[in-house]
């Protein structure tokens, strides 16, 4: 009887012990905290624009095979409009450029009508530009200057803030049968820096 008693209270005590089942330790884990996204910076080149340049060039007359030139430093002004598509960037410049060759005591003016087609990299915007430009000086190497030529270029910007742009610039000019002469070339090699603001 006791060892029937004994069996029933093993059993008991065994069933007991299967009817919770098993259950793993705890473990705590840290919280899983997601990375920040950074976004890409961007840039939205549309608008007007207004700013200073101020750069330094060469000028050259030739005429047949003979040819003068002279170095020069450009400063001036600069406005515009800027249209963003996206990908690509368009739109047109007026700038303003006095001239000061060197070993001349007369200055030269320099205005040039631009047309800018860019690629949009977020704040950053390389651009070619080509358009009309108009040179004015007297008594350069003895030569009456008022001529209209062609101008062209390649440039870069950088946004430093939303409104303010750095770049650099190099453009060419060519003008052709100075002061009415048959064969008398100008051309103009020209490298500035840039500031503008954006509105």
């Amino acid at each position: 009887m006791k060892l029937a008693l004994a069996a029933i209270a093993a059993t008991l005590t065994a069933g007991s012990a299967f009817a919770g089942g098993y259950v793993a330790p705890v473990v705590e884990t840290a919280p899983v905290v997601a990375a920040p996204v950074i976004e890409p910076q961007t840039g939205d080149w549309t608008g007007f624009y207004a700013g200073l340049q101020y750069g330094k060039g060469n000028a050259e007359f030739t005429q047949g095979g003979a040819s003068i030139d002279s170095d020069y430093d450009a400063y001036g002004i600069h406005g515009g409009y800027l249209h963003d598509f996206g990908s690509y960037v368009l739109g047109g410049e007026l700038d303003y450029n006095k001239a000061d060759i060197d070993d001349v005591d007369d200055k030269a003016d320099l205005v040039r009508l631009r047309a800018r087609a860019g690629y949009d990299m977020g704040r950053f915007l390389p651009y070619v530009t080509i358009g009309a430009a108009h040179i004015s000086a007297d008594n350069v190497s003895g030569i009456d200057v008022s001529e209209t030529g062609l101008t062209y270029g390649i440039g870069g910007e950088f946004k430093v803030t939303d409104r303010v742009s750095l770049g650099a610039e190099y453009t060419r000019s060519d003008f052709s049968d100075v002061d009415d002469i048959d064969g008398l070339d100008l051309d103009t090699d020209l490298v500035q820096v840039r500031a503008s603001f954006h509105f």
